[in-house]
């Protein structure tokens, strides 16, 4: 009953504000000041080289950095392995989980893979020049180490309910692991700022921010006279039944139409990229070769070596969001009776998302003759969908699709992630499940009717927060994982375990 009265004080409070005049600038004014406080703190930037750079990006990628040299290159080594279990060669119907590697896979994905690397790409190149994609590839590939350690972690300490339901991430592993190592309470601590702070990142960068990017394409096609254009609302309350329909099923729910939605949005993604480098394929060696160029450059326009560095890697660890913790939720899901199977499926979600569908965009940016002269800030879809259409002159068409659907993926997993950090701070049930789910509906249509620059800067501080405990965890645990690797290995190479019929 207590849940039912909060629900229907926060839906009275919201309608409230969603029929108020000047929505935006009130909360702007109100509680901006507050919120930029933590979002400050969070990118503070820090001096390296003599260059301005946000303090998480360094976190993100030394973790990167210690765990692909801790693990000897797992990335490479087991590359080939990771392939043969997401495509099922080793799965096993009676195996504890949800879903199938490939599904928790594509769940995973679908989280990552976004307008960030439709915006975020032509960001790095306007800023970093086409050197920073070079350090984008880079960066992509060492966060395959991370997000193996938090994926196998993720498997190793997750909860199976009765009811068959899974719950893992790291708010598992950071208390039960800990635990193990006698410091209880101060992974319960961890777990549960990592709760809080998913949650907020849910409702706001893995809501809000991409409904909004989305709407705005689609505003950008239709023309500023349109009927979204002055009724965003109803794009919101489409987009927020579509969710509905997909989140209430829970994971398995969205395993199968992540499964289904991330390779044909990628498809439509990718095939167009390679129609444009097709086009122009006598400009693909020029184009490398200002990659490679650029990316080793002391005399750069864009700030010299560490400055086209540290752009790259910047946009690389908020594109592929290897140390944030959150792709671990999705992965725990998996049936496997083994970890760290799953641990070098996960590799992939790096390698697809910054290192395959990022070079891509910067391939067909550069070949089309967008990259500018001076470092330029504020690029993003638009450079994009201009580097396209000089080529495909109905592509923005094509480029509003896709960001419809990376957009609705990104929400349909960020429900998810958003979900389990609920349940690990109120408890499971139908009501608790009801009420998260409510209320990330109702952020779509906001997000979708208001800007709220402020709360939305906010919740992108949270998703990055969420890295701290993360990688403190991460740290702590390696030896853990280290050891399940062994193991699988061992019985791999003897023959215990082997590829299924299936």
């Amino acid at each position: 009953m207590k849940i039912k009265t909060i629900l229907v004080m926060l839906l009275t409070t919201i309608t409230t504000f969603a029929y108020a005049e000047g929505i935006d600038q009130k909360i702007n004014e109100s509680v901006g000041p507050v919120l930029g406080v933590f979002t400050n703190l969070i990118f503070y930037t820090v001096p390296l080289f003599g260059k301005q750079v946000p303090w998480v990006v360094i976190w993100l990628v030394v973790a990167a950095t210690f765990f692909t040299i801790y693990f000897k290159f797992i990335n490479l080594r087991t590359f080939g392995h990771g392939y043969a279990l997401m495509r099922g060669k080793y799965d096993y119907s009676n195996a504890p989980g949800e879903v199938t590697h490939f599904q928790a896979l594509t769940t995973a994905l679908s989280g990552t893979v976004g307008l960030g690397n439709i915006a975020g790409v032509a960001a790095a190149v306007g800023i970093g020049g086409a050197g920073a994609t070079f350090w984008m590839i880079v960066c992509g590939f060492l966060g395959m180490s991370t997000k193996f350690v938090e994926c196998t972690l993720g498997v190793k300490y997750r909860d199976i309910l009765p009811n068959g339901h899974v719950h893992g991430g790291p708010m598992r592993y950071l208390t039960k692991g800990f635990a193990e190592k006698g410091m209880g309470g101060f992974g319960k601590v961890l777990a549960v700022i990592f709760a809080i702070c998913c949650i907020g990142g849910s409702f706001g960068g893995g809501n809000m921010f991409q409904v909004n990017q989305a709407l705005e394409q689609v505003v950008s096609v239709t023309g500023e006279d349109s009927f979204l254009a002055n009724n965003g609302w109803v794009f919101g309350v489409v987009v927020a039944a579509l969710v509905g329909l997909t989140i209430i099923g829970g994971i398995k729910s969205i395993g199968k139409v992540t499964s289904r939605l991330v390779p044909f949005m990628g498809i439509i993604y990718v095939a167009a990229g390679l129609v444009v480098i097709l086009m122009n394929i006598s400009h693909v060696p020029a184009a490398f070769a200002a990659i490679f160029e650029g990316a080793f450059s002391t005399q750069s326009a864009f700030g010299g070596l560490i400055g086209v560095l540290i752009v790259g890697f910047q946009r690389a660890a908020f594109s592929n969001e290897a140390g944030i913790g959150s792709a671990s939720i999705a992965h725990s899901a998996v049936k496997t009776d083994h970890p760290v199977t799953e641990g070098l499926v996960a590799l992939y979600e790096p390698f697809i998302d910054t290192v395959v569908v990022c070079t891509i965009t910067a391939l067909v940016i550069g070949i089309a003759g967008f990259i500018p002269e001076e470092p330029v800030k504020g690029m993003g879809i638009a450079l994009t969908s201009s580097a396209f259409g000089s080529a495909i002159s109905w592509f923005p068409y094509v480029l509003t699709i896709a960001a419809v659907l990376f957009a609705f993926s990104t929400m349909i997993a960020w429900s998810y992630y958003g979900l389990r950090a609920f349940n690990y701070l109120f408890g499971h049930g139908k009501a608790q499940d009801m009420t998260y789910n409510i209320l990330f509906l109702l952020f779509v249509v906001l997000g979708s009717s208001m800007s709220l620059k402020a709360v939305i800067d906010f919740s992108d501080a949270m998703i990055f927060a969420m890295s701290i405990p993360n990688l403190i965890g991460l740290y702590f645990l390696a030896p853990v994982v280290k050891k399940e690797l062994n193991k699988y290995m061992a019985k791999i190479k003897s023959g215990e375990i082997t590829q299924s019929s299936n």
